[in-house]
């Protein structure tokens, strides 16, 4: 007996029978109108008439579902009454699905809802009352139970355990009415198949956006902060026995951070969904400054380049400078010192990018043991298989890394 009555002295059960009664009487003005057909067809017979009327009040509950205020009322209160994690309508669009089927199930909800409320309502109502009458006659009264036309009367100790019968039963349907809303929220009130592949295109589009603009933000700041510490080793060294050469290097520093907060800039405010202004753009035609503050670095930088590089523009052009980026980052970071080369060449079929670093113990400033996310040659061969590219990156001989990358011309700007 304990354990059947524990589930209503949880707060959920009694915020489910009060959401359930709430729909109940939120349908009784409308009880009304139902009735006027029933009074103006006395002649039919009393059980047409109760047919009638429950048809009548079913279409008007049902109507008024059809607003799409009233579901988003619905779902914010099953949410909170009956604690069902139902998601928001999705807002202003008109699914395929709303004109089927989907457009009906706010409305039933709503009929299922009421006729829940009103018969929790009148059936606990009932048997508390009955439970509550029956134990009179243990006093010496009488106590007569009638249902549909057949009375039966309780007397002697009989009449305790009916009135403990009622009361339990009572609070088995306390307790089964919030249980029968909460099944049938998520089905009838959740999204429908329309609405969920309209939400799943939005999230996929979502990922895609903070996906790109992580590889922009790696590229970035993880290039800047590369470089910088180099750059700040050899400012260092050479302090005192060439000052003009550590003045440049700070020079330097100072320029690629002013680019790195910029694009950090772009990224924090459309992750907060703000108006940050234009995004950024590295090109080709950025690459000698990008060169040049490797130089300053301290690395030998070797560049090849060949074809008609003022022809690539847009897209293209902004993932080779990326990925050219991205590879002498890593040249900076792992190479053992000595020149790097960097091959840029344009044909009419392809852009051809490569990087060559040598490999093995470093010679030049050690930038630190600071970690690395391991993400820099992933996330190159991702942009480039989303660019329909050919990406190759490994040892070249015994004491080279190479970086190979081609990009076909035909992916538009």
């Amino acid at each position: 007996m304990i354990r059947g009555i524990r589930p209503l002295l949880r707060g959920s059960t009694y915020s489910g029978v009060l959401f359930a009664y709430c729909g109940a009487l939120a349908s009784l003005p409308l009880l009304p109108l139902a009735l006027l057909p029933a009074l103006s067809w006395r002649s039919a017979p009393e059980s047409v008439q109760i047919v009638l009327v429950l048809l009548v009040w079913a279409v008007l509950v049902g109507v008024i579902g059809l607003a799409r205020p009233v579901r988003r009322a619905l779902v914010v209160s099953a949410r909170r009454l009956l604690q069902v994690p139902l998601p928001n309508p999705v807002a202003g669009r008109r699914t395929s699905g709303s004109l089927g089927l989907d457009r009906w199930r706010t409305p039933i909800w709503l009929v299922l809802h009421a006729a829940v409320g009103w018969t929790g309502a009148l059936a606990s109502g009932v048997l508390f009352i009955m439970g509550l009458s029956l134990p009179g006659n243990w006093l010496g009264g009488e106590v007569r139970a009638s249902l549909f036309g057949t009375s039966v009367r309780v007397s002697g100790g009989w009449s305790w355990v009916m009135a403990a019968v009622c009361i339990l039963l009572a609070v088995a349907v306390c307790v089964l009415v919030p249980k029968a809303l909460r099944w049938s929220a998520p089905r009838l009130l959740g999204p429908s198949a329309a609405e969920r592949l309209a939400l799943a295109a939005e999230r996929e589009l979502l990922l895609a956006e903070r996906n790109r603009i992580a590889h922009e933000l790696h590229d970035s700041i993880g290039h800047t902060l590369t470089a910088a510490t180099i750059q700040a080793a050899v400012a260092g060294e050479m302090l005192s026995a060439d000052p003009a050469a550590a003045r440049a290097a700070m020079r330097s520093i100072e320029e690629s951070t002013r680019a790195a907060l910029e694009d950090l800039d772009y990224v924090l405010g459309v992750l907060r969904e703000e108006q940050s202004g234009t995004a950024p753009t590295r090109t080709l035609a950025d690459l000698p400054e990008l060169l040049d503050r490797l130089r300053h670095a301290g690395a030998v930088v070797e560049p090849e380049l060949s074809g008609e590089l003022a022809q690539v523009q847009g897209t293209l052009s902004r993932a080779a400078y990326r990925i050219l980026q991205e590879g002498l980052t890593n040249a900076l970071r792992h190479g053992a010192g000595g020149p790097i080369e960097v091959r840029v060449t344009a044909a009419p079929d392809g852009l051809d990018l490569t990087v060559v670093n040598r490999t093995g113990a470093r010679t030049g400033p050690d930038p630190g043991a600071f970690p690395t996310s391991g993400h820099g040659l992933p996330g190159l061969a991702e942009r480039v298989r989303l660019l329909h590219g050919e990406f190759r990156a490994g040892p070249d001989g015994t004491q080279h890394w190479r970086l190979a990358v081609r990009l076909p011309v035909r992916v538009s700007a």
